[in-house]
């Protein structure tokens, strides 16, 4: 049934943002605010990309057609500085071990 004609129809108030939820470690209350999480995730983009563009560069100078772990792992050792490339390429090779014994 639609309100009188007298009445006006307010829009619900919108409603109060939360910040979003850290997924990992850390304590329960924590969280990070939606202007942090795009700033991240921008990070993350630009992160990718650069490390896509080096690996297809390294396949195409050694005559590869596909990019395997091997280009990415170099590309991340290229790009990123000193002890993070190695706990990075640490962690990735940890990731395809995993993913490969499943």
């Amino acid at each position: 049934m639609s309100p009188p004609s007298s009445v006006a129809c307010v829009p619900p108030a919108p409603r109060a943002r939360r910040p979003a939820r850290s997924r990992r470690g850390g304590r329960g209350d924590t969280g990070i605010s939606s202007r942090a999480m795009s700033i991240m995730n921008s990070f993350i983009n630009d992160l990718f990309e650069k490390i896509a563009t080096e690996a297809s560069r390294l396949a195409r100078y050694n005559k590869k057609p596909t990019i395997t772990s091997r280009e990415i792992q170099t590309a991340v050792r290229l790009i990123l500085p000193g002890e993070l490339a190695k706990h990075a390429v640490s962690e990735g090779t940890k990731a395809v071990t995993k993913f490969s014994s499943t």
